[in-house]
């Protein structure tokens, strides 16, 4: 296989595409690619500071590498989340984000969220009586995620999805038409608030055959294992389907993504839906309700005030 462009050795072929590239070829589309996302939905600019989240990934990593090469003002955030079971997974990933960071002289903040919160994900899942680890994860990642990245300066927090997960997500949500979340699916979140950051997927038209053959052809240290506690969960049978009907059907997970952009771009929220945020009583973060879901995992209480009592 050659090839299209200089007729050498091909690394990869792209099948949605029809398109065989050389190592040389392929990072230079990849990259170029990338960058025009970023353009097109004004994600950020080359000044502006960013945060990548980084968990130790090809995906995430594989972000921070691109723009911190093209010059952007650009500073990685690893959270160590306690996940210390099996192959020890945290240990394992902070140790890459660590090599990453000492290669690449690219600066990682590491924040272990034990320290404020008292307690490990699973412990905290383990004490909330709550048997999906991920449900606890996934809302105190958010919340650290941006709490951190607000107070490093930001004003986006980049994450490395990739296009395998982001129509395993429109999936299941399109399956439940869960209309509040698919409103929130897109390449760009937006701010609502002062202390909530952009959301930017830089990554989020490649398939993740496509962002881990970048990270190969850049050396770049990542960790190759799943989470521990990602068996089982949905996202990856609704992965498993999506492939099946990509095998046969190639380019059938890029034009689902796309045709649901189009489609989004036609719906507006009306203005009784649109949710206002306040902020959290005890931390100031943004919440919908007095008490941010955070603060009261660590069962803080809001003081009376004098004339209360």
């Amino acid at each position: 296989m050659k090839c299209k462009i200089c007729k050498g050795k091909a690394v990869i072929h792209l099948r949605q595409h029809n398109l065989a590239l050389c190592k040389e070829h392929f990072i230079e589309r990849f990259e170029r690619e990338t960058l025009r996302t970023i353009r097109k939905f004004k994600m950020f600019d080359k000044e502006e500071p960013v945060v990548v989240a980084v968990s130790g990934g090809k995906d995430s990593l594989g972000v921070l590498y691109l723009l911190h090469k093209h010059g952007y003002n650009v500073r990685g955030l690893y959270l160590d989340l306690g996940i210390h079971g099996g192959f020890g997974y945290s240990e394992l990933s902070k140790r890459r984000v660590e090599e990453f960071a000492e290669r690449y002289g690219v600066e990682v903040r590491i924040f272990t969220i034990q320290h404020d919160l008292g307690y490990t994900i699973p412990e905290m899942a383990e004490k909330r009586y709550e048997p999906r680890v991920c449900r606890v994860c996934g809302t105190l990642k958010r919340y650290y995620l941006n709490k951190i990245a607000h107070e490093m300066g930001a004003t986006t927090v980049v994450t490395g999805h990739n296009l395998d997960d982001e129509v395993a997500t429109l999936f299941g949500n399109t399956l439940r038409w869960d209309l509040s979340y698919l409103r929130r699916q897109a390449p760009l979140l937006p701010s609502t608030h002062p202390k909530l950051l952009k959301r930017a997927k830089p990554f989020v038209f490649f398939t993740e055959k496509e962002t881990a053959m970048y990270a190969i052809l850049n050396g770049i240290p990542y960790v190759r294992e799943e989470c521990p506690f990602s068996v089982g969960a949905k996202s990856i049978l609704y992965k498993e389907v999506l492939n099946r009907i990509e095998e046969v059907s190639p380019g059938t997970k890029l034009r689902f993504y796309r045709e649901f952009l189009r489609f989004m771009k036609e719906i507006r929220v009306p203005e009784e839906e649109q949710v206002e945020l306040k902020e959290c009583q005890v931390c100031g973060m943004p919440t919908v309700l007095e008490v941010c879901a955070v603060c009261r995992m660590k069962g803080v209480t809001v003081p009376l005030n004098p004339s209360d009592q």
